[in-house]
């Protein structure tokens, strides 16, 4: 049978995990919106003057620092690849939106 303090205690920390997660949930989606005001402007400049919509340099380049900012923070590099080409493709796609 399980203690009644203990099953407190972990419903308490449980709360604490889940208001911290919500937190940061909410971090990452204003983080995100404000990213995507910075590249939409990049977007706007590129097409009025033609510039291509894909820096295929500049992704490899972020990709390899954001691998490693991912290593050096306890991440897995390949999530951390993986979101971060999630987030490029949406970008291009905004970029290329712009060009039409």
């Amino acid at each position: 049978m399980t203690d009644i303090h203990a099953t407190a205690r972990a419903a308490a920390l449980l709360k604490d995990h889940r208001d911290s997660i919500d937190r940061l949930d909410a971090i990452l989606i204003y983080t995100l919106a404000e990213r995507f005001i910075h590249t939409q402007a990049v977007g706007k400049l590129k097409a009025a003057h033609e510039l291509p919509p894909s820096d295929p340099a500049r992704e490899a380049t972020q990709i390899a620092r954001l691998e490693r900012m991912a290593e050096e923070s306890g991440l897995d590099p390949e999530f951390a690849k993986k979101f971060l080409n999630f987030v490029i493709a949406e970008v291009i796609r905004h970029h290329e939106q712009f060009q039409k």
